[in-house]
C-alpha cells in the first residue's frame, strides 16, 4: 500500500458538525470543544487562530484552509487582541463570555451561525466530533495547527462544500460527511507535499533505500512472522546495520515499530469492521485473540472490546 494512502484512508466522518460561521468586526470566539480535528476554510474576510498554549497566532485569508487538532483549545478572532465574546464547548454548546448577550451569535438558518447572514467574515467549518472518526496514526502525524495558504493549494471541493452546507435535504448529513472527508484528504495530501510539513519520522524514512524498503515490507504484510534477520535479508543489509539505521531514522527498533503498526491496524479494524477479535488477530500477525488482547491493552490501556464499544 502507498504509505500516504495508508495514512489518509482513515477519515470516516459520522454526523460531523458542519457550519457556515458569519461575523462582523469586532468578533472573537474561543473553541473549547476538544474535538479531535476541525477543518476551517476562509471564504471572505480575514481571521486569526490563536492557540491557547501560547504558540504563535496564524492568520488565514480567503482561500486559506486551517486544520486544528484537538483536544487543544484555541480562539478564532478578527484580531488577536479581541477578547472572546463566546465559548464553544463540547456538544457545540455556545456560552456567552464576560456578559456578552447570547443573541450576539445565534442560529441563522440551516447550518449557519453568527451575527447576520451577510456578515463581512465567512468561514466554513467542519468538525470530527469523536476520535474514532480519525485514526490515531493520522492524528499523531499532524501538528496542533496547520495552515495551507490559498496560493499553494487549489481544491475544487471548496465551492461544492459551500453550496451543500446550507442545504437541508434528505440524506444531507451523509453528503456532508463524505465531502468533509474528501476535503480533509485533499488538504492533507497537499500539506504533506510541503517542505515545512512536520511529517512523522517513519514517513520521512520512506525515502531511505534501506529503511524505506523495510518499512514497506512491514506495512504491506504485517501478519508475516518477521524477524530482524529476515527483514535485513530482504533489505540487503546485515542485522546490525538495519537495526542501527532503522532506529536512527524512525526513532524505534524495527520490531517495536511492527508491534505498534499491528496494533494501530487492529484499532482501525475494531472501529470499522465487525470482524471478531480472533479474526483481527490472525489478519495482523497475532496467534490468538488472547495474545492480541494482552498487547492491545498494554499499549492502549483498554481491551479491544472496550475500544470497539467506545468507537461505536
Amino acid at each position: 500500500m502507498d504509505v500516504l494512502a495508508g495514512l489518509l484512508e482513515g477519515p470516516r466522518a459520522r454526523g460531523a458538525f458542519m457550519i457556515r460561521a458569519l461575523f462582523d468586526p469586532p468578533w472573537s470566539v474561543r473553541i473549547a470543544d476538544e474535538a479531535p480535528l476541525s477543518v476551517m476554510v476562509m471564504v471572505r474576510g480575514d481571521a486569526w487562530i490563536i492557540p491557547a498554549d501560547g504558540s504563535p497566532a496564524q492568520r488565514i485569508r480567503p482561500g486559506d484552509l486551517a486544520i486544528a487538532r484537538g483536544p487543544d483549545h484555541y480562539t478564532c478572532a478578527g484580531e488577536p487582541a479581541t477578547a472572546p465574546f463566546a465559548e464553544i464547548l463540547s456538544g457545540q454548546r455556545c456560552v456567552p463570555l464576560d456578559g456578552a448577550p447570547v443573541a450576539r451569535y445565534r442560529d441563522l438558518g440551516p447550518r449557519a451561525w453568527g451575527e447576520r447572514r451577510e456578515g463581512s467574515v465567512e468561514m466554513l467549518i467542519g468538525t470530527y466530533q469523536m476520535r474514532g472518526e480519525i485514526t490515531g496514526r493520522l492524528l499523531d502525524a499532524l501538528p496542533p495547527l496547520l495552515v495551507l495558504p490559498g496560493e499553494v493549494w487549489e481544491c475544487p471541493l471548496t465551492p461544492l462544500v459551500a453550496d451543500e452546507i446550507g442545504k437541508d435535504e434528505p440524506g444531507q448529513a451523509v453528503v456532508l460527511d463524505r465531502l468533509l472527508d474528501l476535503l480533509l484528504i485533499a488538504a492533507l495530501r497537499a500539506w504533506f507535499s510541503r517542505p515545512e510539513a512536520a511529517a512523522p519520522a517513519w514517513y520521512r524514512a520512506m525515502g531511505d533505500p534501506v529503511v524505506g524498503r523495510a518499512l514497506r515490507l512491514l506495512q504491506d504484510d504485517p501478519a508475516h512472522p518477521w524477524t530482524i534477520a529476515h527483514l535485513a535479508a530482504k533489505a540487503g543489509v546485515s542485522r546490525a546495520a538495519l537495526a542501527r539505521r532503522f532506529a536512527e531514522l524512525v526513532g524505534e527498533p524495527p520490531m517495536t515499530y511492527l508491534t505498534n503498526w499491528r496494533l494501530a491496524l487492529a484499532a482501525d479494524l475494531l472501529r470499522d469492521t465487525d470482524l471478531t477479535i480472533a479474526a483481527i488477530a490472525h489478519r495482523i500477525g497475532y496467534g490468538s485473540a488472547f495474545a492480541l488482547s494482552g498487547a492491545f491493552k498494554r499499549v492502549y490501556g483498554v481491551s479491544p472490546q472496550e475500544h470497539r464499544g467506545s468507537a461505536a
